[in-house]
């Protein structure tokens, strides 16, 4: 089977319904052109960067130099959950309990999948490891992110009723709960979606992306399978963390709420 190899015109074919979207961003004054358009330049950017470290990383395949490319994976991807967040943690709680969760759920679950599952020798394969760090990465961001979003936002819209309730000699862990819980829910509900709609509604991009490459069907199949399975596992535990370690930050060591310790976007 050939692969058909794309020219310039085809992505510039492209990159114009892009521009489409802007222009009609323009004229219906929804103001989102500008970030239309960064960010389809930063897509253009940053993948081409990506491109280029990879075919470097295939070619010199080395454990210090996937660690490096992994560390700044982590840090991008902190970034992002904490730049989407309305009202987030001040200082280092903000970065660090989005990066922190996705290192714990995200990295534990890529080195098991590639030493246990996978096996591809060395283990930290370059064509294994950095797409399947990504991927787990960028789907346990996004739930992460709207887990936080949602604890904050909610915690601060309903702080009266949280004071009530510690008022009433409930631990923080009751007074919270409710909150939390529905937090936790709202970051599985993107993956969730994902895993109900696959096949039916969409062909996920890595089993588009293999059976546009040429390989069979059913094994683009088998690793679609394992791999939302493995978004979902790192998205569940990461959100975990993140809304318990993100609720507990919430209050001191006395159990008053401390709002004081979140601030707006």
């Amino acid at each position: 089977m050939s692969i058909v190899i794309l020219s310039p015109f085809d992505l510039a074919l492209a990159a114009s319904l892009v521009g489409l979207v802007a222009l009609l961003s323009y004229l219906m004054h929804l103001h989102l052109e500008r970030q239309i358009l960064i960010a389809a330049a930063r897509t253009t950017v940053q993948l081409m960067l990506v491109g280029l470290v990879l075919k470097a990383l295939f070619s010199h395949v080395h454990l210090g130099w996937i660690i490096l490319v992994a560390t700044i994976m982590l840090l991008a991807a902190g970034r992002e959950v904490l730049a989407r967040q309305k009202r987030r943690f001040r200082g280092m709680w903000g970065f660090g309990l989005g990066t922190f969760s996705m290192f714990i759920s995200s990295f534990a679950i890529t080195i098991l999948t590639l030493t246990v599952l996978i096996g591809p020798v060395p283990w930290y394969e370059p064509q294994y490891a950095v797409p399947l760090l990504g991927m787990l990465l960028g789907n346990t961001m996004n739930g992460i992110a709207i887990g936080l979003d949602r604890l904050t936002s909610s915690a601060y819209d309903q702080r009266t009723l949280i004071e009530g309730r510690l008022m009433q000699g409930e631990p923080w862990q009751q007074a919270i709960e409710t909150l939390r819980r529905e937090s936790i829910r709202a970051g599985l509900i993107p993956i969730i979606n994902s895993m109900a709609a696959a096949g039916l509604v969409s062909l996920p991009g890595m089993m588009t992306g293999q059976i546009l490459g040429g390989n069979p069907p059913m094994e683009a199949v088998k690793y679609q399978i394992l791999i939302m399975f493995l978004i979902a596992g790192g998205t569940g535990l990461g959100t975990v963390a993140a809304i318990w370690l993100g609720s507990r930050r919430l209050f001191d060591e006395r159990q008053r709420l401390r709002l004081d310790r979140l601030k707006s976007h």
